[in-house]
């Protein structure tokens, strides 16, 4: 039987004069309705209700947040309405609980879709009120601890859902602990291997390491002690598993090269004793440059405050030392939860205030995203681990991941600024847009009067936020430019067949020519045109009349069914570009792939806006498009989610000797690559074989790859790409 008992002692603890009866309501409220369920794990579903109401209450939070714990699972079980709860526990809990409360019975064409309304719900929610995420993110680790007994897909699934979401928003809000466990459970699953092979090692070298802690713990209080300060604390705790499995995928070292796998920390009475112990312990070890953070007089947005440093230690093995006062700590261990501000109904402190504004500043732009798979790579995106933090002329703090330029300081600021952003000063000196921006910083951003963003841009910027904003102002602009284009290609094409826009509109065929057309009005039409998406023949055959339509299509039939009779099997058509590339701002484009070219993901591209196939996209620097018509050339991108394969003609030339045909069929077929066509012939007069050989691979990282293992062959002369450009 869960332990209510033990639940109530611990919130009696510290919540001593407040009435706990709603607690005991709450308790039999669940008892009733959850009675004959079950969790996922199979163990009773009010075991996991008290579990997560005790984790809650071991958190310090109000008692609405422990009832609210108690009853999280009755409006997903539908086992009770939002209202009841209204009714019998007030509205504070009913909203908390309505917002924890995943959608479960709304069908979405995808399960992305699906994930992404269910994070969007949660983020809304927890803009309102943070106790809706500190409820979720107690559920979800109870959902892991208890993962052990669920098959092997769903703690796959489970897992990198609480990697790539819980773990970082516990981290947002500075609950480390939370933070640490969530992690470590995650990785448990994702990287099974990994994980026992590092768990195997640590435990192997437990005693070695805990000697080693012993003898630099007795240091550093002899080396206060003889300075005159007297430390409340010092330890030393083992880092997190996830965070040294990091540090060997980063770095590329093996487990034992790991040398700071414990992290020590100095808990002291003052701020001036914090940087009197640093200057202490730089003056008894060699600190490591690049590894000393400040983050007392500039905190993280998460409030957290100590000093960092790395130093080479007794050993000469590297040592991360934490140093801060007892507030500082109890901020770093529990975050938002240290200083709650519901409990006891105090005023929201300064800092606190500041996180919340920084949350509702993420909500708010993860709300202009509507396609559910860039929702979720923004979310992600926003959800970084930290590796810089910069600061404006003024000493506001913006934390960012390593790489991030200008741009994403000046979108972190505000979306104008970055919209307008036309130059930067760091440090005092002017730098190139694509300047790293390195720890310390000061940031000021030079502004135009308009509106600059460029595509290239795109691959500069390293936060999902500055992309997202930078996508959608490409967006507006490209639509107002292919309403420009469609409208100057059609007045110039339909003036050659005797024809205008605004006799169309006069002869009273519009509205039936945008029903036929699919476009919502003439506007739409246009840019669709510009687009590529709708040609100047499909709307002439628009305006045809159906007595004309009906006679054409049935004299094609009769000329496919005659072709098909006469003719051989076709090879299979080249796969069209739909889904592999597109255009920002306009949706529906009938795109192919050139074939004179023939570019893949990775190369380069550009589209041509064909008179009668939509969109042709060709290599940049296509020789094809040297006459082209400027007005026709439009900026294409690769998807960054398709998985199709793509065609390429590869030109080899190699001395002939025997098996060559057999190794080169073995190179491309190891390379996870698919020979659609060989063609190949040998020149007698120096014996060399030629081989043009069309192969479908993934990307141009994929074509590189193979290039290289078959320039790796004996007797191989030259491999290069066929086609132009």
């Amino acid at each position: 039987m869960p332990d209510f008992q033990g639940l109530l002692s611990t919130t009696r603890s510290y919540l001593h004069d407040i009435d706990l009866s709603p607690l005991q309501a709450a308790y039999e409220f669940a008892c009733e309705r959850h009675r004959d369920q079950f969790h996922a794990s199979g163990e009773p579903y009010l075991r996991h209700l008290v579990d997560v109401a005790t984790t809650l209450s071991s958190m310090r939070l109000d008692l609405l947040s422990i009832v609210a714990g108690l009853l999280h699972g009755t409006l997903r079980d539908n086992v009770a309405s939002k209202e009841e709860l209204e009714a019998r526990f007030g509205p504070d809990v009913a909203n908390i609980v309505s917002g924890a409360t995943k959608i479960t019975n709304v069908r979405y064409d995808s399960s992305l879709t699906h994930q992404a309304e269910n994070i969007r719900r949660l983020f809304l929610a927890m803009s309102a009120d943070i106790r809706v995420l500190l409820l979720r993110l107690a559920d979800r680790l109870h959902d892991m601890l208890s993962l052990h007994k669920s098959n092997p897909e769903r703690q796959r699934r489970i897992a990198r859902e609480t990697m790539d979401l819980y773990a970082p928003l516990a981290s947002r809000l500075g609950i480390d602990w939370l933070k640490r466990q969530l992690e470590d459970l995650s990785f448990q699953y994702l990287f099974p291997v990994e994980y026992e092979s590092l768990v195997d090692h640590l435990n192997s070298t437990m005693g070695e390491r805990e000697k080693y802690v012993d003898e630099v713990i007795a240091t550093l209080r002899s080396k206060l002690r003889a300075s005159g300060i007297t430390p409340l604390r010092v330890m030393g705790r083992p880092k997190h598993l996830y965070s040294i499995y990091k540090k060997l995928v980063v770095q590329g070292i093996p487990v034992e090269q790991v040398y700071d796998k414990v992290a020590f920390r100095i808990i002291l009475n003052t701020v001036p004793e914090c940087y009197e112990v640093l200057g202490i312990i730089h003056g008894s070890w060699t600190p490591i440059q690049g590894r000393i953070k400040d983050f007392i007089s500039a905190p993280k947005s998460n409030n957290y405050q100590s000093l960092h440093t790395s130093v080479v230690g007794p050993g000469g093995h590297f040592m991360e030392i934490q140093i801060r006062t007892q507030e500082m700590d109890e901020v770093a261990q529990e975050g938002v939860a240290a200083h709650w501000a519901y409990k006891a109904g105090q005023k929201i402190n300064k800092s606190d205030a500041h996180l919340f504004q920084e949350l509702q500043r993420l909500v708010q732009s993860l709300q202009e995203v509507e396609d559910p798979v860039e929702f979720l790579d923004s979310v992600r995106g926003e959800l970084y681990d930290p590796d810089v933090y910069a600061l404006t002329p003024t000493g506001e703090v913006r934390d960012m991941p390593r790489g991030s330029t200008p741009i994403d300081f000046a979108y972190a600021i505000h979306t104008s600024v970055g919209d307008r952003c036309a130059g930067a000063r760091v440090n005092g000196r002017l730098v190139p847009l694509k300047y790293e921006l390195q720890n310390g910083d000061i940031v000021e951003i030079i502004t135009a009067k308009e509106p600059c963003p460029k595509s290239a841009w795109l691959q500069m910027v390293k936060t999902n936020r500055a992309k997202a904003k930078i996508r959608q102002w490409l967006r507006k602009e490209a639509k107002e430019k292919a309403l420009e284009r469609g409208r100057d290609i059609c007045e110039r094409e339909l003036k050659q067949r005797g024809t205008s826009l605004k006799k169309l509109v006069k002869s009273g065929h519009l509205r039936r020519l945008l029903k036929k057309l699919k476009a919502a009005s003439l506007d739409d039409m246009l840019a669709k045109v510009g687009g590529g998406a709708v040609t100047l023949q499909q709307i002439e055959r628009a305006l045809l009349p159906e007595e004309q339509l009906k006679q054409e299509e049935a004299e094609k039939r009769q000329e496919e069914l005659l072709e098909r009779t006469s003719s051989s099997p076709q090879s299979k058509p080249v796969p069209s570009g739909r889904g592999v590339v597109y255009v920002d701002g306009i949706d529906d484009l009938l795109i192919r792939i050139s074939q004179c070219c023939r570019p893949v993901p990775g190369d380069e591209i550009i589209g041509y806006i064909t008179m009668g196939s939509g969109v042709a996209v060709h290599k940049a620097k296509c020789p094809s498009l040297l006459s082209a018509e400027p007005e026709r050339l439009l900026e294409v991108q690769w998807s960054a989610s398709t998985q199709e394969a793509h065609q390429v003609e590869l030109l080899l030339r190699a001395a002939d000797r025997k098996n060559l045909l057999a190794d080169i069929s073995s190179v491309i077929s190891t390379d996870d690559a698919n020979i659609l066509e060989m063609h190949s012939r040998t020149t007698k007069s120096d014996n060399i074989a030629e081989f043009r050989v069309l192969v479908e691979i993934h990307n141009l990282e994929h074509l590189q790859l193979l290039q290289t293992h078959l320039r790796q062959l004996p007797s191989m002369i030259e491999v290069r790409r066929g086609g132009r450009a």
